[in-house]
């Protein structure tokens, strides 16, 4: 039996089906980079921002600023009323609350990890995505793949381990919370992605971005009675334009799917460990441990190698459609 593809992430399903494609590959690359580098620059503004501020308001502040960017966008494109439209409104509360989940220990582990650390160990949610595709949706993952995962995992607990070590200061340290909560974060998100892979079965990227958004702006909101502070104006302003990064990496992450294949643009993901490396050196004056820079090749090469993979899978069941199509 042949293999089959892991999940779209969420971001990355595009509006429309392969055909439907325009423009070039180089085109594509650099909507994918864009997409990255805003990405990192609204990871940056919450860590220079958030500190003592509940990963809950961090949230809502996240999404509520995200929705301005995506609601201009969608009007631009005659997709707004559209957008609204959905027939599975309770699925959309489920994917919300799971990526609200992770987007909260996502943002607390940020505030107490290194930026390039937080953002390599985040890596495994792709790696952890295979595993749960497997279990989950029945789909059939073979010894490649499978051992592609397992190097990358270890590659996870390279990074993570030194941070974890009762040698330390133990499981109850401040960078041992933040890892765990990371690693929790990236396993909801990829329990996020199974549900989106369901998602896109019914529903249009446009209508899953809009009430992803909502949805997680509505959640955030909840948690307003533990520990909400004031912010001063700086603050209110950079946790604003993190909001805006987060609506209009979307946007551009998107749009990139509409230009080239998923495995063509999906390798430049990793993009952003250079970038986090370089703004946790210049900003934060964080210096990369060798342990972090080796675990960190051994994720993004076991990574590349799931995404070749797949590539591979994809042209080997083209070139299928291809024999068995009847020729007229």
């Amino acid at each position: 039996m042949t293999e089959q593809p892991t999940p779209t992430p969420p971001q990355a399903a595009p509006a429309q089906p392969p055909a439907g494609q325009s423009g070039s590959p180089m085109i594509g690359i650099l909507l994918k980079v864009a997409s990255v580098s805003v990405f990192v620059t609204m990871s940056t503004l919450i860590k220079a921002s958030g500190e003592g501020m509940p990963a809950g308001q961090i949230v809502f502040f996240r999404s509520a600023f995200a929705i301005v960017p995506i609601l201009v966008f969608l009007t631009v494109r005659g997709q707004l009323d559209t957008a609204w439209r959905t027939a599975s409104p309770l699925s959309h509360f489920r994917r919300g609350l799971v990526g609200v989940t992770a987007m909260g220990l996502g943002f607390y582990g940020i505030m107490r990890l290194p930026l390039p650390d937080a953002i390599a160990i985040g890596y495994a949610m792709p790696l952890l995505t295979v595993v749960f595709a497997a279990v989950f949706l029945g789909e059939t993952v073979r010894i490649f793949r499978w051992s592609a995962v397992a190097v990358g995992l270890g590659g996870v607990l390279i990074i993570s381990w030194p941070r974890l070590s009762l040698f330390g200061d133990g499981f109850g340290s401040s960078e041992a919370l933040g890892v765990m909560a990371v690693l929790a974060s990236a396993t909801l998100g990829a329990t996020a992605m199974i549900l989106v892979r369901k998602l896109i079965l019914t529903e249009k990227t446009p209508t899953i971005v809009l009430y992803f958004s909502l949805t997680a702006t509505v959640l955030s909101l909840a948690t307003l009675p533990f520990g909400w502070i004031m912010p001063d104006w700086q603050t209110l302003g950079l946790m604003a334009m993190a909001g805006f990064c987060g609506g209009l990496g979307q946007i551009l992450l998107t749009q990139s799917y509409r230009h080239a294949d998923v495995s063509t643009i999906a390798p430049f993901e990793y993009t952003s460990i250079v970038l986090g490396i370089l703004i946790g050196y210049f900003i934060f004056g964080d210096v990369p441990t060798w342990t972090m820079l080796t675990g960190t090749a051994i994720v993004v090469g076991a990574g590349i190698f799931v995404i070749l993979r797949e590539h591979a899978l994809g042209l080997e069941r083209k070139a299928q459609r291809k024999l068995v199509t009847p020729q007229g």
